[in-house]
């Protein structure tokens, strides 16, 4: 029987699985009527609900929650399936109102895009979501300003602040809300602000940086419970930023520390209105509710949190407390008020009321606080009206003049004064104050130049540390020093890694507002890459020991001239450079093999070990240098073709020459040769056609690579072109051999 019984649930749970939720609830029911043991039932009696639920039996499914609840109060693991079934139907609804939100890149993406998208659409034309006006400035979690800016190692800009709270609330590794990446962030606590950005946005938009301030010192007195000092600092921060959806939650919180529990919910309406879409305001205005004692509402709140996010670890928590508390048996019958906080067509028309209330109260022309939101029965919700007043005119992106006739003055009421005004080369894009009132400013390409090339970021990259600098100056300075160029801060780990992206907000601003001056750098970049790539002019010539077409040579990297060369090289994306002998009076000899890179190790003081093979030899025309290493102009050789009866004497050479390689590799001993093979692979065999490749059979210089010659005594095989001289020689060489092992 008991088997029995288990196939059966087996069945019921696979009919589950498969979204045949009433033969899961049948199945379930069955089950039920034998069963006596008060723990099994309520498990039995909770799956059965489930079913129902997802089923779109709603009205069945609460009546079965109860009665298990009545056996013994409903724990979280027996409520999860109802909580993600409220939450997305919540989802659903949302997405299918004729606008489908869009896959991840990141929740706040299509929580920003549809509420701008409201907002445009009610004619604000200032008041963007992800930052009112300051969108390009925004963070990803909080989608609010972009406060003390950290970047990842992935090129993506948080405050340092929502970095934090996302390590310690979620507890497990920070992982990127834009790229989804977290393989490469380590404690975000050693991550620093970015300096150059934060810099930017102090200067650009001041008013909203201020009241930054003031939230940052409101948090503080916070933290030391000194409520009525932080209160005051969102009072003045809320007057200076009052768009700001962060400000209006925070201060819900002291509100509510503070016991004002109506001006609490009313800061957190407000917050809602702002942003919509962002979970946490539906949490605070939730946490507002459960303190006023209106708990159905409360759970719609923390329903509407988690289809935004669903992830969100407090919503859940309080939702599983909130639906044990409604389920608890204290009554025989639901209340019909109960029932209703469930419909979930409600939530949309929610949200939909939040975002038309939000962009209705902030026209243009004037800043009012929002009509209050009105209950089913018709009264006000949160009396209090939050103080807003016009905010300060902010400068944005506005080019320096390069002369005092040039400046332009702008007076305290935003209106300019210029006599003689001049556009710059660079048309800026038009850009709103933070809050909606526009002042077209342009910017100062020098706010965007790196620090060490003192020329416009080109590939700005961002380490831990917070400096910016373009990508190839940075690699320049650790080339002498594994530390930051300006703090000085180890920066070993990111030299083993050799994995830098780019910062992309400010990669966004340099394209967006400086397109002339970008266009004109990147210029520049590519007339330089296209100078270093070039094979026969200037080509780059590692000073060291001889190499040899088809023959592998790893190299040790550990001189910075010699790090800038190779990456140069990878950086062109030839991937090759010239390798020749040391000469006392000219510095290298006028023979030498183009190397190829295959791979690259890399370590953490910078040296790294490059696996290269040879592929053409070369006759050095002139000799050169650049950036502290050698250069080359250069021509390529190549061996002279032979036919008739030449090609068959050259045929027979080369099978007698071959034979007497194969009896001197095989007379080396166990152990020598076992260390020959590890390094330069096994002797190769003949080539099928014999005057096949350029350089001759590759098995000759193999051999050349591994005889026990001098190098002065290799270098003139190089410079050969007849194959014939050439298996002459490795001739002559294998007979001393051979003569000197007998004597």
């Amino acid at each position: 029987m008991g088997t029995e019984s288990e196939s059966m649930l087996q069945l019921a749970a696979e009919a589950f699985r498969s979204k045949n939720f009433d033969l899961a609830a049948d199945i379930y029911e069955c089950q039920l009527a034998g069963l006596g043991d008060p723990g099994s039932r309520q498990e039995l009696m909770v799956k059965r609900a489930d079913a129902l639920a997802f089923g779109g039996k709603f009205t069945e499914a609460f009546d079965v929650y109860r009665q298990a609840s009545e056996i013994e109060r409903l724990r979280p693991v027996h409520l999860a399936n109802l909580v993600e079934y409220l939450s997305a139907s919540i989802r659903r609804q949302d997405a299918g109102d004729g606008q489908s939100r869009s896959p991840r890149r990141g929740e706040e993406a299509a929580v920003a895009a549809a509420t701008a998208a409201a907002t445009a659409a009610a004619g604000c034309p200032g008041a963007a979501a992800t930052g009112r006006g300051y969108e390009d400035f925004s963070c990803g979690i909080c989608l609010s300003f972009l406060f003390e800016p950290v970047t990842l190692p992935c090129g993506h800009c948080f405050c340092k602040k929502c970095l934090e709270r996302e390590r310690k609330e979620r507890e497990r590794p920070v992982m990127c809300r834009e790229c989804r990446d977290s393989s490469r962030v380590a404690d975000v606590q050693s991550y620093r602000v970015n300096v150059v950005l934060s810099n930017l946005l102090a200067k650009w938009f001041p008013s909203v940086y201020r009241a930054g301030r003031l939230r940052r010192e409101g948090n503080g007195l916070y933290a030391e419970k000194k409520m009525e000092a932080a209160l005051e600092k969102y009072d003045q921060a809320v007057l200076i930023a009052p768009l700001d959806h962060i400000l209006f939650s925070n201060r819900s919180q002291i509100h509510s520390s503070l016991k004002h529990y109506e001006k609490s919910l009313s800061d957190a309406e407000m917050a809602c209105r702002l942003m919509p879409l962002w979970s946490k305001g539906h949490v605070r205005k939730a946490q507002a509710l459960v303190l006023l004692g209106r708990t159905e509402e409360a759970l719609r709140e923390y329903l509407v949190s988690l289809s935004i996010e669903p992830d969100c670890r407090l919503a859940k928590t309080e939702v599983h407390k909130l639906l044990s508390d409604l389920l608890a048996p204290f009554t025989d019958q639901v209340p019909e008020h109960i029932s209703d906080s469930f419909n979930v067509l409600s939530f949309r028309a929610h949200i939909k009321n939040s975002i038309n209330t939000a962009s209705q109260a902030f026209s243009p022309g004037s800043l009012s606080p929002p009509a209050p939101e009105r209950a089913e029965g018709g009264e006000v919700k949160g009396q209090e009206k939050p103080k807003v007043r016009r905010v300060d005119h902010c400068f944005l992106l506005k080019r320096k003049r390069r002369s005092a006739e040039e400046e332009e003055e702008v007076e305290e009421g935003g209106q300019e004064r210029s006599d003689n005004p001049k556009r710059s080369k660079s048309e800026p894009a038009e850009v709103t104050d933070s809050l909606g009132f526009g002042v077209v400013e342009v910017l100062d390409a020098a706010d965007l130049e790196c620090s060490l090339c003192m020329r416009l970021f080109y590939e700005p990259v961002t380490p831990p540390c917070g400096h910016t600098f373009c990508l190839q100056c940075l690699e320049r300075c650790l080339d002498h020093n594994p530390k930051c160029p300006l703090c000085k801060e180890e920066l070993s780990e990111y030299l083993v890694q050799r994995q830098y992206c780019k910062t992309v907000l400010m990669e966004n601003l340099i394209s967006k507002y400086l397109p002339s001056e970008l266009i004109e750098r990147q210029k520049i970049h590519l007339e330089e890459m296209a100078e270093l790539s070039n094979l026969n002019k200037n080509v780059p010539i590692f000073v060291c020991t001889m190499a040899f077409p088809t023959v592998p040579c790893p190299l040790h990297i550990f001189e910075p001239c010699y790090r800038l060369m190779i990456r140069r090289c990878m950086e062109t994306g030839t991937n090759c450079f010239g390798m020749c002998l040391g000469d006392d009076l000219k510095g290298f000899a006028d023979y030498g093999c183009l190397l190829e890179i295959r791979d690259m190790k890399f370590f953490s003081d910078g040296r790294s070990v490059v696996d290269t093979i040879g592929r053409r030899r070369f006759k050095v025309i002139q000799h050169s240098e650049r950036d502290g290493y050698n250069t080359a102009d250069i021509e390529y050789l190549e061996d002279v073709k032979v036919e008739g009866v030449a090609e068959r004497e050259l045929q027979s050479l080369h099978d007698t020459v071959y034979d007497q390689a194969l009896v001197w590799v095989n007379s080396l001993k166990a152990e020598q040769k076992e260390r020959i093979e590890g390094h330069f692979g096994p002797m190769p065999g003949k080539d099928s056609v014999l005057q096949a490749s350029p350089n001759g059979p590759s098995w000759c210089w193999w051999l050349l690579a591994v005889l026990p010659l001098d190098g002065r005594a290799q270098l003139p095989f190089l410079a050969l072109t007849s194959l014939k001289d050439r298996l002459s020689g490795i001739r002559k060489v294998l007979l001393f051999m051979a003569h000197s092992r007998h004597r």
